[in-house]
C-alpha cells in the first residue's frame, strides 16, 4: 500500500461533477479568457471553487486547451469547445461517450443529456491527480529531507507533517495507484511519456520535490518562470554529474575543509569564526560563479559575513594564503595606518583566469564588519555603480552575490530594505544570487526563538524571488541547486535564494561552548560524520576516485599550506592595501608621481554660469506642459540669472551642470529628492498632459556633458545610503550625494555612518566621496524634524582638540588627515564651492552638509555671481565685513555662528544698532576645524569677548565641540562664552510660542553685554 503526505494532501479538489456544474454556466465567447468563466459561476459550488485551489487546474487546462485541444481529456475538449462555441448556460458540459466509442463518429447531439458515470469518475480522478501534483509543488518541500541531523525545527504550523494510510484525500482508492492518468502541462515528471501510472507519478514527485532538495516557487505569479523552475527539477534523470565534475566537486571540498583544519592546528586559540559544517558553501560559490562565468559575467562583487570569511577569501577569491597567515601574526601590524580592522572583516579585489571557462573573471569581497547584514546594500550599490559604468544596462556583465546568516537573514531589517531595491528602476542590479548558510541557529538562539517565520528565506518572498532549500550534507544537490540559481539570475534577472541547510560544528567562535544552550543538537554534531568524509567514501564506492588519490589530494593541499604559514613569517609580506576591495588606478598618481596637496579655484566663469542658469529655468524639450506654479519658479531663476544673483537650489543646480561637463557622473539619491523635500529643486519636470512623461533638464546643459541620474529613492534610509555608499565607492570620478528628507531622518541610517562613512578609511584604507545632505535647522516645527544632530557627527571626528596642527599648505592637508568634512554653509555660494571643491581635491572624503530648509527662500540668503567666478573658492571662515570690521580695537563682542541663526544675529544686531560693537564670523566649515582662521579673528579683536552662539540646545548641537578647539586657538587666553538653548533632552520643542521664546532669550543673551557675569 502507498502512503501519502498528508501535509501535500492538504487541499482537497471538488469532484468533477461540481467543477463542470459550475463552469457550465458560462457563456464563452471565443477565445474567452478564464476570468470570465469565473465571473457568472453559479451558487451551485461556487464558492468552494473560486476560494479552493481546484480553480487553478481548470485555468491551467482552459489554457493548455487554447494551445492544444489534445492536451486535456476529451470531456474538457467538448466542453471547452462547446463553451467557445456559445452553448446556453448548462448545456455546455456533455458527458463523453464510453472509451471504447470512437469521438469522431458520435455528433454533439449524441452528448445531450446522456449520463457516463464511468466517464465522470475519470474526470474526477484527473482532476484529482493534478492536484495532487500541484501539491507536491507546493508544499514537497515542507516534507523535504533538508536537515543533515535530522532533528529540523522547522515548523509548519499550518501543515503537521504526518503520513495518510489511504490515498482518500483526493478521491482515489488503492486500486488507482496503477491506474495510467494524462499529464498536465504544468509538470515535466514524465519526460517524453505523456501519461504514467499514478504509483509512478507519486515516485516521481518524490524523487523530485521531497529529497535533499526543497522548492519554494508556486506563489511565483509568472507562469513562465514557474515552468522553468518546474522544468529544472521535474525532469526525470536531470541530476546527472560527469565523473569529472565529481572529482572536481570533491577537489574543492578538500580544500574548503582542509584549510580550516589548518588554521585550527595553527592558532587553536584563535577566533577566525570558521566554516565547519557548512564546509560545501566553497563549492557551492565556485559553481554560481563558474555558470555565471559561462553566462558572459566577468565581474562579480560579493558580500558576508564573518563565518566562513577566511575560506571564501582563500579558495573563492583565490587571495594568496600567506597574507591571511599574516593576519594571525599578533607581531605583525595589520595595517599602515589607522585602525585596521580584524582578519575575517577584511575585503578583498582580484581579478584572475576562471579555470572552468578559461574566461577571466574579477572578484571583489566588500569588507564588512560584524554587523552581518549591513553590506547587502553596499554591495548592490557598488554593483550597480559597476553596471552603469561599464553600460551594462541588464547586468549581463556584472553581477553580486551575497551570503548571509539564517538568524540575521531573518531578523535584520536591512535584508528587507534591500530586497524592496532589487527591482527598482535606479537600484536594481539584475538579480542577486542570496546564499543563506543556515547553521539552524544563531549566536545562541534557537529558530523558535529567532524568527515568526518557518524558514528564514521567507522574506524573500516578498519580491517572488525563488527559494531553493538544500541539504549541505549533499554536496551534489548543493552544486546542482547552484548552478540552476545562476542560470535562474542569467535568464530573467531576478533575485534568487540558496538555503544551504546545515550545522555549525563549533559554537559561535571556537572559544565559544555551545552544549551550555544547545546540548541536544551539539551531541548529534558530535557524531556527525564531516562532509568530505562522507562524499569521499560515496565515490570512493562508485569507482570514481580511489583511497590513495583521495589522500593525494589532501597532502597536495596541505603542503601548499605548509608553504605558505612558511611564507608568512616574512614581516615585509604584510601590506593592507592587498586587502583593498575597491582599488581606483590612476586617481592617486599623476603622470606616475603622486598627486599635489593642493585644490585649485573652485570657481566658473560667468559664460558658464549663465548658460546653467538659463537652462534650470526653462524647458529644453518641445510640447512640454508643465504646472502653473512651476511656470513661476521657473519665470524667478530666470530672472535672478538677469540679476547675476543665485539662490541655493540655483547654486546647486551650477555646481552640478558645471562637474557634468567635465565628465563627473553625478548621482542624487533619496526620499523625493526629485522636486525636493521642500519644492526647490525641480530638477524633473512633469508633464502635464502626458502621464509619466518626464524632462531632466540637467541632462540637455552640454553636447558631450556626463549623465545626471536623480532618482526618488524608497522609503528607506538604511537601505539607500548604504546603496549610495556602496556606488561611491566604485569610482572616485562621481559626486554621489544622498539627501535625508529631514537630517533626522539619518537616524535610522546610522550603522552605516558609524560602520563604513566615519571610519572607513581608517579600518580598510578606502576612501570614499560620498556627500550627505541633511537638512538642519529650529523653526519651530517640533522635535522630529529639526535637529541632524551635528553633534553626533561631530563626536565622531578625529582632530585633536588640544593640538593646534601646524602645517603646510593648511586647509587641504587638514582635509586629507580627517576622517570626514562636516559644514554648515550660510551663503549659496559657499554651498556651491564645497560641491566642486569635494570632485577638485586630489583625494576623497565623506561630505557631511548641514543644509537649510527656511534659507531655501530666504530674501537674504543670496549670492552674487562675483563670489562664484574664477579665483573665488570655498570660504572655510567668513568673517564680518560690517563696520565691527573696520574698528576691530573697538569691538566688545565676537559672535562665532555656523548657518542659518547668523542670519537671526544679524537681524537682532541691527535692531539694536550694535554692528559697530559687535562682530558676527560663521564658522563654515566644522571639522576640520579652521583653526588659523579663527586664530587670525580672535586676534583681530583684541579687547573683545569671545561667544559661540547656536540655536540647538547646549547639549547638542556644535559647543561641545567648538569650545575647546576655540580654547586651543587662542591658547586659552580668555574664556569663550555660550549663548544658545538650555540642556534639554529633545532636540527642540513642538510648541511655536516656545521656540520663539526660547530664540528671543537666545539673541537677548548674545547681545547682552552683561549677560556673561554670572557664568563660568
Amino acid at each position: 500500500m502507498l502512503n501519502l503526505r498528508t501535509c501535500v494532501a492538504k487541499l482537497r479538489p471538488l469532484t468533477a461533477s461540481q467543477t463542470v456544474r459550475t463552469i457550465s454556466h458560462q457563456r464563452l465567447a471565443a477565445p474567452r479568457t478564464f476570468q470570465q468563466i469565473r465571473c457568472y459561476s453559479a451558487p451551485v459550488a461556487a464558492e468552494p471553487f473560486l476560494s479552493g485551489t481546484s480553480s487553478n487546474y481548470v485555468e491551467e487546462m482552459y489554457y493548455a486547451w487554447l494551445e492544444n485541444p489534445k492536451s486535456v481529456h476529451k470531456s474538457w475538449d467538448i466542453f471547452f469547445r462547446n463553451a467557445n462555441a456559445g452553448a446556453a448556460p448548462g448545456t455546455a458540459y456533455q458527458s463523453p461517450p464510453p472509451l471504447s466509442t470512437s469521438l469522431s463518429t458520435l455528433t454533439q447531439a449524441q452528448f445531450l443529456g446522456q449520463a457516463q458515470p464511468n466517464v465522470d469518475k475519470l474526470v474526477e480522478d484527473h482532476l484529482a491527480v493534478q492536484s495532487l501534483i500541484r501539491a507536491y509543488q507546493v508544499r514537497g518541500h515542507h516534507i523535504a529531507k533538508l536537515d543533515p541531523l535530522g532533528i529540523s525545527c522547522v515548523n509548519f504550523d499550518d501543515a503537521p507533517v504526518t503520513v495518510s494510510s489511504n490515498v482518500g484525500f483526493y478521491g482515489l482508492d488503492e486500486s488507482d495507484l496503477d491506474k495510467v492518468f494524462h499529464l498536465p502541462t504544468t509538470t515535466f515528471i514524465g519526460g517524453n511519456e505523456s501519461a504514467l501510472p499514478l504509483r509512478e507519478i507519486i515516485r516521481r514527485l518524490e524523487m523530485a520535490y521531497c529529497q535533499h532538495i526543497g522548492v519554494e516557487f508556486m506563489f511565483i505569479n509568472d507562469l513562465e518562470q514557474c515552468q522553468w523552475i518546474r522544468r529544472k527539477f521535474e525532469t526525470p534523470g536531470i541530476m546527472q554529474f560527469t565523473n569529472e565534475e565529481k572529482r572536481t566537486l570533491l577537489a574543492r571540498l578538500v580544500r574548503s575543509t582542509r584549510f580550516e583544519e589548518f588554521l585550527h592546528r595553527k592558532w587553536s586559540s584563535e577566533k577566525r569564526f570558521g566554516l565547519e559544517g557548512c564546509e560545501v558553501l566553497i563549492p557551492a560559490l565556485k559553481t554560481i560563479i563558474d555558470k555565471s562565468s559561462e553566462k558572459g559575467v566577468d565581474y562579480v562583487i560579493m558580500g558576508m559575513p564573518h563565518r566562513g570569511r577566511l575560506n571564501v577569501l582563500a579558495n573563492v577569491i583565490r587571495k594568496e594564503l600567506e597574507q591571511i597567515f599574516c593576519q594571525f601574526d599578533s607581531k605583525l601590524e595589520a595595517a599602515d595606518e589607522g585602525s585596521g580592522d580584524v582578519k575575517y572583516h577584511l575585503g578583498m579585489y582580484h581579478r584572475r583566469i576562471n579555470r572552468v571557462t578559461d574566461r577571466n573573471i574579477t572578484l571583489s569581497l566588500v569588507a564588512n564588519p560584524s554587523h552581518l547584514e549591513a553590506a547587502d546594500p553596499v554591495v548592490q550599490g557598488k554593483t550597480k555603480a559597476e553596471q552603469f559604468y561599464c553600460g551594462d544596462t541588464e547586468g549581463k556583465k556584472v553581477m553580486s552575490i551575497l551570503l548571509h546568516g539564517d538568524a540575521a537573514f531573518a531578523g535584520q531589517g536591512i535584508v528587507y530594505e534591500t530586497f524592496h531595491l532589487s527591482d527598482l528602476p535606479s537600484y536594481t542590479t539584475h538579480g542577486t544570487v542570496h546564499v543563506v548558510v543556515n547553521n539552524q541557529i544563531g549566536f545562541t538562539t534557537d529558530p523558535r526563538m529567532a524568527r515568526s517565520s518557518p524558514y528564514p528565506t521567507d522574506v524573500a518572498r516578498v519580491v517572488n524571488a525563488p527559494i531553493f532549500h538544500v541539504n549541505a550534507d549533499d554536496p551534489e544537490a548543493v552544486v546542482y541547486v547552484c548552478n540552476v540559481a545562476a542560470e535562474w539570475r542569467s535568464t530573467f534577472h531576478k533575485d534568487v535564494v540558496v538555503d544551504l541547510v546545515c550545522y555549525r560544528r563549533n559554537g559561535h567562535n571556537e572559544m565559544d561552548e555551545p552544549m551550555f544552550t544547545q546540548p541536544l543538537m551539539y551531541k548529534q554534531i558530535r557524531k556527525q560524520k564531516p562532509v568530505l568524509q562522507k562524499y569521499a567514501e560515496l565515490l570512493i564506492s562508485q569507482g570514481v576516485v580511489n583511497q590513495p588519490e583521495y589522500e593525494e589530494e589532501i597532502a597536495k593541499y596541505d603542503k601548499i599550506c605548509e608553504e605558505a604559514h612558511a611564507r608568512s613569517k616574512d614581516e615585509k609580506i604584510l601590506h593592507i592595501k592587498h586587502w583593498l576591495d575597491s582599488p581606483w588606478p590612476g586617481f592617486f598618481t599623476l603622470d606616475g608621481q603622486p598627486r599635489s596637496m593642493t585644490c585649485p579655484s573652485t570657481g566658473l566663469n560667468e559664460e558658464d554660469l549663465t548658460h546653467i542658469g538659463q537652462v534650470a529655468s526653462s524647458v529644453p524639450v518641445e510640447d512640454f506642459t508643465i504646472h502653473g506654479g512651476l511656470s513661476r519658479i521657473l519665470k524667478t531663476r530666470g530672472e535672478m540669472v538677469k540679476n547675476r544673483t543665485v539662490d541655493w537650489a540655483l547654486a546647486e543646480y551650477m555646481a552640478f551642470g558645471s562637474l557634468l561637463k567635465d565628465g563627473i557622473h553625478i548621482r542624487l539619491s533619496g526620499q523625493d529628492v526629485e522636486r525636493g523635500t521642500f519644492s526647490h529643486r525641480h530638477h524633473v519636470l512633469h508633464d502635464q498632459n502626458v502621464d509619466k512623461r518626464t524632462c531632466i533638464p540637467m541632462n540637455h546643459l552640454w553636447p558631450n556633458q556626463a549623465p545626471y541620474t536623480v532618482c526618488n529613492s524608497s522609503l528607506s534610509e538604511y537601505g539607500v545610503l548604504g546603496f549610495e555608499l556602496g556606488f561611491a565607492m566604485a569610482s572616485p570620478n562621481a559626486l554621489v550625494l544622498w539627501e535625508a528628507q529631514f537630517g533626522d531622518f539619518h537616524n535610522t541610517a546610522q550603522c552605516i555612518i558609524d560602520q563604513f562613512i566615519c571610519p572607513g578609511q581608517a579600518k580598510w584604507v578606502r576612501q570614499n566621496g560620498i556627500v550627505l545632505l541633511l537638512p538642519h535647522g529650529m523653526e519651530g516645527m517640533g522635535p522630529e524634524h529639526s535637529s541632524a544632530r551635528p553633534e553626533r557627527f561631530l563626536q565622531m571626528c578625529n582632530d585633536d582638540p588640544d593640538v593646534f596642527p601646524k602645517l603646510d599648505d593648511f586647509d587641504v592637508r587638514q582635509l586629507y588627515d580627517c576622517n570626514w568634512i562636516v559644514v554648515n554653509c550660510s551663503t549659496p555660494a559657499n554651498f556651491f564651492h564645497v560641491l566642486r571643491r569635494q570632485i577638485l581635491l586630489p583625494f576623497r572624503k565623506p561630505l557631511i552638509i548641514f543644509t537649510p530648509k527656511s534659507l531655501l527662500r530666504h530674501p537674504e540668503a543670496r549670492s552674487s555671481f562675483d563670489d562664484m567666478l574664477p579665483g573665488t573658492h570655498f570660504l572655510r571662515v567668513i568673517p564680518d565685513s560690517g563696520p565691527a570690521a573696520q574698528n576691530p580695537e573697538q569691538v566688545k563682542r565676537v559672535l562665532f555662528c555656523t548657518g542659518k541663526v547668523y542670519y537671526d544675529l544679524t537681524r537682532e544686531r541691527k535692531a539694536r544698532q550694535m554692528e559697530a560693537d559687535v562682530a558676527i564670523t560663521r564658522v563654515e566649515q566644522l571639522s576640520p576645524f579652521p583653526f588659523d582662521l579663527l586664530q587670525r579673528e580672535a586676534e583681530k579683536y583684541p579687547a573683545a569677548e569671545l561667544v559661540w552662539c547656536q540655536e540647538e540646545h547646549k547639549n547638542q548641537g556644535y559647543y561641545d565641540y567648538v569650545k575647546p578647539r576655540l580654547r586651543t586657538t587662542i591658547n586659552r587666553a580668555k574664556p569663550v562664552w555660550y549663548a544658545g538653548r538650555e540642556p534639554a533632552a529633545a532636540p527642540a520643542t513642538g510648541n511655536k510660542k516656545t521656540h520663539l521664546t526660547e530664540l528671543q532669550r537666545l539673541l537677548d543673551t548674545a547681545f547682552n553685554l552683561d549677560a556673561f557675569k554670572d557664568l563660568s
